[in-house]
């Protein structure tokens, strides 16, 4: 299957500042900030294409482990709080799901030392001079957006940016970071970056290519995005990828071949993906929400369309998962989609995402059986709101 893979990754960066703003406060574009610091820098370094694209992809991702991390506190300390964020762990976990990714091999060791200190006053007490230049930079890239806020920028915070590097060289960077950065991105270049300015810049900046990927390979990409938004809330910590291991089951239930199997399962993995704008006491609420609380909810599924629209490579993907709630009857959202508007994946999907979620158990119920699930599905069959022959299909193709 042919994608961009940093394209792929840039498009759903929006997703992971979500994250990162909700535990560092950082502004809207801080991935894709990130990214093209990095490759401004790593250019004049003389990096080789393969490592730009790396890099960029490695820097996208610096956080990806972060709602991993936060689940993994919270189900060992109820009273943890954002605030107490360890550097160390959510980086270890974060290049463990970066290992899955085959581009990540050139830039190995970039997300899981990118919160060393020059000093060796990091997580891994690490110096400059053993630190891997890949996580250095994403590391200066990270503290200057985090830091200066370079969602806009004036002629002042850039004069103050270069203060703060000389102040921190040494210390929280190498010194010859300073001068790369000095060299690499003038006053000009940070202005450019400005508000959506960074996405055409990084568009740019990088070679037009789309390398032939395995099934194997988008499988092992989706998986880390599946876990990324199941980690939000640990009441659905394994909800996109049941659905994503279904929709695949289900692509080879009906003999689809391995590359649409994977987009199955891609979809599947992206579909809640929304779900990251979503803020935690909605998600985590123990109870049945209430109508006000359900609407936010419903928003979900707009803001996964939002985040998910910008994956040109793969539109197919896009609408399967983006229309995961939308019925024959109508009656469904975002869009109120009707059956003639809504193709056989997009139906799959649908049913897939409410057999899953009956089959869940949640704080306020138990998850119901293989059997007492489908009966439910059978009835909304009857009714007219979904698919009845997937749904026979699914009773047959998950039976025990």
């Amino acid at each position: 299957m042919k994608i961009s893979m940093s394209g792929t990754l840039f498009a759903l960066s929006s997703a992971l500042d979500h994250v990162e703003s909700e535990v560092f406060g950082v502004t809207t574009h801080h991935a894709k900030r990130v990214a093209y610091l990095c490759i401004r820098m790593g250019t004049e370094l003389g990096y080789s294409p393969e490592q730009l694209a790396a890099l960029a992809g490695a820097a996208v991702m610096h956080d990806n482990a972060l709602t991993e991390y936060i689940a993994a506190r919270r189900a060992m300390d109820d009273s943890f709080t954002l605030d107490s964020v360890a550097l160390g762990p959510h980086c270890e976990m974060g290049e463990r799901n970066m290992s899955r990714l085959s581009f990540y091999e050139h830039v190995k060791g970039a997300v899981l030392y990118h919160h060393e200190n020059a000093d060796g006053s990091g997580p891994f007490h690490k110096t400059a001079a053993v630190t891997p230049k890949f996580a250095q930079l994403i590391h200066v890239a990270d503290q200057i957006d985090n830091t200066f806020h370079l969602d806009s920028v004036s002629k002042q915070k850039y004069e103050d940016l270069l203060q703060w590097l000389a102040e921190n060289s040494g210390k929280l960077f190498d010194v010859s970071l300073l001068e790369l950065f000095r060299q690499s991105v003038p006053y000009s270049e940070l202005k450019r970056m400005e508000g959506e300015g960074v996405s055409l810049l990084l568009e740019e900046s990088l070679p037009k290519y789309s390398p032939e990927y395995s099934s194997d390979t988008i499988v092992s990409f989706a998986t880390v995005f599946a876990k990324i938004t199941d980690y939000k809330s640990h009441f659905t910590s394994t909800h996109s990828l049941g659905i994503a291991e279904k929709s695949a089951a289900m692509g080879r239930f009906y003999g689809e071949d391995a590359d649409t199997c994977a987009k199955l399962y891609l979809a599947g993995a992206l579909h809640d993906i929304g779900k990251l704008t979503i803020p935690n006491e909605i998600l985590e609420k123990p109870d049945k929400l209430t109508d006000k609380e359900f609407a936010v909810m419903k928003t979900h599924a707009g803001a996964s369309c939002e985040i998910l629209k910008n994956l040109t490579d793969l539109p197919d993907v896009v609408a399967w998962a983006c229309l995961h709630h939308e019925k024959l009857d109508g009656s469904g959202y975002p869009f109120g989609k009707t059956a003639a508007e809504l193709d056989r994946n997009e139906r799959l999907l649908c049913c897939i995402d409410i057999y899953q979620a009956l089959t869940e158990a949640r704080p306020y119920k138990d998850g119901l059986s293989h059997s007492e699930a489908v009966k439910i599905l059978r009835e909304m069959a009857r009714e007219g709101k979904i698919d009845a022959k997937i749904t026979e299909d699914i009773a047959v193709c998950f039976q025990a």
